[in-house]
């Protein structure tokens, strides 16, 4: 429903809402605007889900009260190893209060994968149907509960390494997060050694397909759309951008070449998917026409194809998954360099640089005319839709915040390091 954000960055992953009647500023410190903020402990940067009066999200806590953190703009990409136990919990909190309305411990133990300095052991996203709550936490496991907590099913899908491909000693944390359609539980696995996609039964957790992939690491989350003679489930990728039949996992397209470690989430509108990625030698922003068949990777000097409308290889988005609002694309990427593009054409219209010298994680979203750009310190950056340029407002959180923000309601859900709060 129009009310509800089922799943990370809201149905279909697109990010956008319509008669919100959000505010322009708040501040999160005195209040103003803020209608609650309740403290998650642990750490996690799942996005919250919204169903009608229910929040969900997600964190996992261990023994530091305030675990390990780099934020900003850095090359190096260490990670942390904790070898203690860490609790993998989901909560549920009301949306109108902000109280606790129950938290369950899904698992237990120490994490098998290291995080990255600027990861969490939670980092995807629930999704939900309104029946079904879904919860992802890599190499820890796949859990389903109804909507008050109850364990229905759990599926463990092994040892799940998203870290560096060329350096195995090197280990990030997992990010991609499961979506729900229909009977069906979509949950893309791109991993060292034994990369898939799979499809499970949402009632029971029975697996209906498996398809594997010959892929490094992602992190990003599947799109699932519904054409008038197919439907297809998106995924990013490096050696393997492609889409598969949603009722069998048959390849129906695929596509080579971008950014070898590939985060955002593929968008659908206007007859195309829009997929960008970075890291490597490419960083591009793909238009991929909806009807697409067979291999259409690009050959050499193409900037175009039967089923690729346009092809930009330098201005894509390494960790953002891009906005499409109105006839507008929208790619920022992590030093804040914000593009805006005819979607239709792959016509630049404006780069301008959001905020000051900040370093963006979280993906925008965007609502009546107004687009929300959140920088890693929690600056949040309110930005006038359309095709010149205008920063309305910027608000900050005074709290570190990686995860992408949730509109559902009437209010913007953000959750930083510390809390989630309701505005």
């Amino acid at each position: 429903g129009a009310e509800n954000c089922p799943q990370f960055r809201g149905v279909r992953a697109k990010g956008i809402a319509q008669n919100q009647d959000l505010p322009l500023t708040w501040d999160a410190k005195k209040g103003e605007n803020i209608l609650w903020k309740t403290r998650i402990p642990g750490l996690g940067h799942s996005s919250p889900v919204v169903w009608q009066d229910r929040v969900f999200i997600t964190t996992a806590v261990g023994k530091d009260e305030k675990p390990y953190l780099k934020v900003g703009l850095y090359g190096e990409s260490p990670d942390n190893p904790e070898k203690f136990i860490h609790h993998y919990r989901v909560y549920c909190i009301d949306r109108k209060t902000g109280d606790i309305a129950w938290e369950k411990t899904a698992y237990s133990g120490i994490p098998q994968v290291k995080r990255h300095i600027k990861s969490s052991h939670a980092n995807p996203s629930i999704a939900t149907d309104g029946k079904h709550v879904v919860a992802f936490f890599g190499s820890e496991g796949l859990y389903c509960c109804d909507m008050d907590g109850k364990l229905l099913w759990k599926k463990d899908f092994g040892y799940l390494d998203a870290g560096a491909f060329n350096r195995p000693e090197v280990q990030w944390g997992f990010g991609s997060s499961p979506i729900i359609y229909r009977d069906k539980v979509i949950a893309l696995c791109d991993v060292n050694n034994q990369s898939f996609i799979a499809a499970l039964n949402v009632e029971t957790g029975e697996e209906i397909w498996r398809t594997r992939r010959d892929e490094n690491p992602t992190w990003g989350t599947p799109t699932v759309h519904e054409g008038t003679d197919r439907i297809q489930v998106i995924v990013n990728g490096y050696k393997h951008i492609g889409a598969y039949e949603v009722e069998t996992g048959k390849e129906i397209w695929k596509l080579k070449g971008g950014g070898d470690v590939p985060v955002p989430t593929p968008v659908t509108a206007h007859g195309h998917v829009f997929i960008t990625n970075a890291h490597g030698k490419l960083r591009p922003i793909y238009a991929i026409r909806l009807d697409a068949v067979g291999d259409i990777t690009l050959k050499k000097g193409e900037m175009s194809n039967k089923f690729i409308t346009w092809y930009e290889p330098r201005r894509g988005a390494y960790q953002n998954t891009p906005l499409i609002y109105g006839s507008y694309l929208y790619v920022i990427r992590g030093n804040g360099m914000l593009s805006c593009y005819q979607a239709k054409t792959g016509e630049e219209l404006y780069r301008e640089r959001v905020g000051d010298n900040s370093a963006f994680t979280a993906s925008p979203a965007a609502a009546d005319g107004k687009l929300y750009f959140t920088d890693e310190y929690g600056n949040i950056s309110v930005v006038k839709a359309g095709p010149k340029f205008k920063i309305l407002a910027t608000n900050s959180m005074h709290e570190v915040c990686l995860a992408s923000p949730a509109i559902s309601g009437g209010m913007l859900f953000v959750r930083t390091s510390e809390h989630l709060y309701a505005i």
